[in-house]
């Protein structure tokens, strides 16, 4: 014997209601859950520079110092805006530039420098202190931005 089941239209309203309501439901999780995809940026990069010093001394008693951007080295996205916070901790002053990007500033000790910019073309960008130039003036003092 088979059963037969009549569904009247007022139950079958509410169970489309109640799909409907469970569909929009998972798309609302799902929808918030998802990341914006656009090729223009939503934050600038912020880089934290220091300028670091070493000393020692070498086996003939005279002594060897030499001064460096701390992280030597940082990766940042072709295209995507940037800003480097560089802090001054050791030496009185060191003016640079960023070689290929036509940037100049100047870091003091104590203070933070800040510099914006957006790099266009991939490739190593060379930060260079212009007072450390040379091992006996305690350089190279230099830094590299890798553009990717």
């Amino acid at each position: 014997m088979s059963k037969i089941f009549v569904v009247s239209k007022k139950q079958f309203r509410v169970a489309g209601v109640l799909a409907l309501a469970a569909i929009l439901a998972c798309g609302y999780l799902f929808w918030s859950r998802s990341e914006s995809v656009s090729g223009t940026p939503q934050n600038e990069q912020v880089y934290h520079l220091v300028t670091g010093e070493f000393k020692t001394t070498t086996d003939d008693g005279s002594e060897l110092e030499v001064y460096r951007f701390d992280p030597g080295t940082i990766y940042v996205r072709k295209g995507e805006p940037v800003q480097l916070n560089i802090t001054g901790i050791n030496g009185k002053i060191h003016p640079f530039i960023i070689e290929g990007l036509n940037i100049k500033g100047e870091v003091q000790k104590g203070k933070v420098t800040t510099v914006r910019f957006t790099a266009d073309q991939p490739g190593t960008y060379p930060i260079v202190c212009l007072t450390h130039t040379q091992l006996k003036r305690g350089g190279p003092m230099v830094g590299y931005i890798v553009v990717q």
